[in-house]
């Protein structure tokens, strides 16, 4: 079973800020030497949730894909960019997932294989990543802040970000939601993310696209001083009858190393 890491980092003064920074730029290399890693992605986030170009230097993530758990937390333990990046935050989170469905390319290339059945619940996370044409990103970035207003104060969806590789024109976004039905209806429904999606297919907005679901595994940390997932559960509207969470971890204490 292959599983997606994503992990969030929080920074609340200038040293971890810059680091973070930093490891934007030179994390890369480090990735590269991390036992069974497949693909990864450093992103950073924009302003209000990430929906606004403006980059927010208080939040970035790591996307990486594993080929199974084990190799996974392995991997996070190991690997130096994580640990520099948990060792400059104030708050960290992790989520643990597995693809259920995908479409399209990531960098030219298709990193997640889809094996595994939806959840009974209902609960799922959604990824979305593309390359925005650069003549339309003005026209793209006035479809968001209609789509952010409606995704905030949506009841089926407890967790929502943005982010980007590159700003204006590669953007992410990342969101948990705990029906289907409903979050296929606020993606393309008669809704501003629905007709979002109309304007994207007929003006050909993106180089390229991925779109991809997944299970939620488990999750380590905290965001905004809590559980993602406890929030997802809670939420009024799931397609069954709610599991418990999944596992969360403590937070293991910081341990200072030597370069």
């Amino acid at each position: 079973m292959q599983v997606v890491t994503i992990s969030f980092f929080r920074y609340d003064n200038w040293a971890g800020r810059l680091e973070a920074l930093s490891q934007m730029a030179r994390g890369r290399f480090a990735l590269k030497n991390v036992p069974g890693l497949e693909f990864f992605k450093l992103l950073g986030t924009g302003s209000d949730a990430g929906f606004n170009p403006k980059p927010n230097v208080d939040v970035n993530a790591i996307l990486c894909v594993w080929p199974d758990m084990e190799t996974a937390r392995a991997g996070l333990q190991g690997s130096v960019t994580h640990r520099s990046l948990r060792d400059h935050s104030c708050e960290t989170y992790t989520i643990y997932l597995t693809p259920i469905s995908t479409k399209g390319e990531w960098s030219g290339v298709k990193p997640l294989r889809p094996t595994e059945k939806a959840d009974e619940t209902g609960n799922m996370a959604v990824l979305t990543r593309a390359t925005v044409k650069l003549p339309i990103a003005l026209q793209f970035w006035a479809e968001v802040p209609d789509i952010q207003s409606i995704v905030a104060e949506h009841p089926n969806c407890a967790f929502h970000i943005g982010m980007a590789e590159v700003p204006w024109v590669q953007q992410v976004t990342f969101s948990l939601w705990n029906n289907k039905r409903e979050m296929t209806s606020f993606a393309h429904g008669d809704c501003p993310h629905g007709r979002a999606v109309k304007h994207v297919r007929e003006g050909n907005w993106f180089k390229e696209e991925l779109y991809a679901r997944f299970n939620i595994l488990e999750e380590e940390g905290t965001w905004e001083g809590g559980s993602p997932v406890q929030r997802l559960n809670a939420a009024p509207g799931g397609d069954a009858q709610p599991k418990p969470a999944p596992k969360k971890k403590a937070p293991k204490k910081k341990v200072e190393e030597t370069a």
